[in-house]
């Protein structure tokens, strides 16, 4: 059925869930895990209109968020390993999350999406947007939302 797990993760409780139930599918159906985390593609300036990020601002804030985004992946890979799931781990830089995921799970010939989704609704979904909304709007690989 399913060959290639990936799992979504920013390091929260909820997508901790997550993460643990990939590793206890990709144990069960004997597939590949692949964990990731998407960090920000940086632009110009911290905010669009506002004045430019001095260039030792952007290198410290760049290095900070990738060692926690490393952070993160490693410690899951840690769990499956543990689990006896071999797991790769990725880090990447997108601007839109949901673009991030689908583009990766794309590009790695992902068969199945595994992530949280932190339940927001009413003004606060409106306002924060759905990452997992867009990603199973948008996805046509199988997504399976944990809550």
């Amino acid at each position: 059925m399913y060959k290639r797990i990936m799992v979504a993760t920013d390091g929260s409780e909820l997508s901790d869930l997550a993460c643990h139930r990939a590793i206890e599918l990709s144990l069960k159906l004997g597939c590949e895990l692949t964990v990731v985390t998407i960090i920000p593609k940086l632009k110009h300036s911290l905010f669009d209109g506002s004045f430019p990020m001095p260039n030792n601002l952007k290198i410290e804030l760049k290095s900070k968020l990738l060692d926690l985004a490393n952070l993160i992946v490693f410690n899951v890979q840690k769990e499956a390993e543990k689990a006896g799931v071999l797991a790769k781990t990725l880090v990447v830089k997108s601007i839109l999350v949901s673009d991030g995921l689908i583009k990766t799970a794309i590009n790695k010939k992902i068969d199945l999406i595994v992530m949280a989704s932190h339940g927001r609704n009413g003004v606060n979904r409106l306002l924060l947007g759905s990452e997992t909304l867009q990603v199973l709007t948008h996805s046509k690989i199988d997504v399976l939302v944990l809550r």
